[in-house]
């Protein structure tokens, strides 16, 4: 990590500028944050039930003091640091100071809207791969490209990164959090079907949102609620049938009757 030789005095996240004033590079951007977290979160609150841990969405991870400060910093579009409060000093952090942490993010995703060329740029102490794979030292990266709907990702072996190799099912493994990483075609937040950066369980099971979750709860009850009413028919309809012999032996009992002959008699 690199920081001023005076390190005395060093800022905190309340002293360091939380963005670097650029615009979002496109609307898909926020929405693919969104979806990253909020079909993690359970996931997460099972690996980390004290909670110790956090998520920063186009936050700053500051790695060395500058002038301007941001230019100190890399903003990646995801990121996930376990074993950290999720609070310092009852604030929300307003972005991740290496040197007051310490505990490099487990992984750093990128979203490109360029040609790649920024996220892969290995220049020393410039390029954001060079910085991830030599200061910040995430052990997985991945760079997630929209227009090509495709994704790398780079695991952090003895000091270099190393281009991993999907599984049989087309996705990355990231073995600390028990998930997989890939590529999903639907409908998030759009009318239009686009592809989207998404989690998976090591069974292939797709980690679903919390509108997800409550709309496949609602299917399960709306399906659980027409197999009783099933049920329930089928029973009205045994009732009925059962009722129909009933009245069929009532009337054979009652001509039986007419003909002097006791129905009880018959064998």
């Amino acid at each position: 990590m690199v920081i001023a030789a005076n390190n005395l005095a060093l800022p905190d996240h309340t002293q360091l500028p939380d963005s670097d004033g650029t615009f979002v590079k496109n609307f898909q951007e926020h929405p693919q944050s969104i979806l990253l977290t909020d079909s993690i979160l359970p996931r997460l609150q099972e690996i980390h039930p004290d909670g110790y841990y956090c998520i920063g969405q186009d936050s700053g991870i500051y790695w060395r003091l500058t002038d301007p400060p941001e230019k100190g910093a890399e903003a990646p579009d995801w990121f996930y640091v376990p074993n950290v409060p999720p609070t310092l000093n009852g604030q929300f952090r307003r972005s991740y100071v290496f040197w007051q942490e310490l505990i490099a993010p487990l992984i750093v995703l990128e979203f490109v809207s360029g040609n790649g060329e920024e996220e892969r740029d290995k220049t020393p102490y410039k390029g954001k791969f060079w910085i991830y794979e030599n200061i910040i030292r995430p052990p997985y990266y991945g760079i997630y490209e929209v227009k090509k709907s495709s994704v790398e990702v780079y695991q952090l072996i003895t000091n270099h990164y190393e281009k991993m190799l999907p599984n049989s099912r087309g996705r990355y493994l990231i073995e600390p959090m028990g998930v997989e990483l890939g590529i999903w075609q639907g409908h998030f937040m759009f009318n239009t079907e686009v592809p989207w950066l998404r989690w998976w369980d090591e069974q292939g099971n797709l980690l679903l949102t919390g509108d997800e979750r409550a709309e496949a709860e609602r299917q399960r009850a709306e399906a659980e609620r027409q197999r009783a009413e099933a049920e329930r028919q089928r029973a009205e309809t045994e009732r009925q049938r059962a009722d129909t012999v009933e009245q069929e032996n009532e009337s054979l009992r009652e001509r039986l009757r007419a003909l002097g002959v006791d129905p009880d008699t018959v064998g």
